[in-house]
């Protein structure tokens, strides 16, 4: 017997693929996430590390505070760039979510498919059983109409 086919089985393909495709699209996110916060840190580190920690001269000073005033700028592009690489990352994490509940609901509708189909073919089963016992108790019969004694 031909089993019916999940006529839904190259959607379901795509939507898998779909699916993986974002996965990775999201852990490229997370980690280019990670980078840029990392790098953030390492900026606001850098801030503390410009500023002048004993008597210097006033030049000394001057040229300090100016390079501390640039890293404080660069630590604060830095951390936007972080916080919108996460952000970023949210997005494609919630676009990957999607994907992966629209590939659920195919599979969920591929596995009442194939029970349908494991039902169907147990009612045949039971219904050539069937068949086979109603067809054997006809045969039991003498041509008469009388039932034979094993009955």
């Amino acid at each position: 017997m031909r089993r019916a086919a999940f006529r839904l089985q190259p959607v379901l393909e795509l939507r898998r693929t779909e699916e993986r495709a974002a996965a990775l699209a999201a852990a490229e996110a997370a980690r280019a996430a990670a980078d840029a916060d990392r790098r953030a840190t390492e900026a606001e580190a850098a801030v503390a590390a410009v500023l002048p920690t004993g008597p210097v001269s006033p030049g000394a000073f001057a040229a300090a505070m100016v390079l501390g005033r640039l890293a404080a700028e660069d630590a604060a592009a830095a951390r936007a760039l972080a916080t919108a690489s996460a952000e970023q990352a949210e997005l494609v994490r919630a676009a990957w979510t999607s994907a992966a509940q629209r590939t659920k609901g195919l599979e969920r509708l591929r596995e009442r498919h194939l029970q349908a189909v494991r039902l169907a073919e147990q009612a045949a089963e039971e219904r050539t059983v069937d068949d086979l016992v109603t067809g054997r108790s006809g045969r039991r019969t003498r041509p008469d109409g009388e039932a034979a004694w094993t009955d």
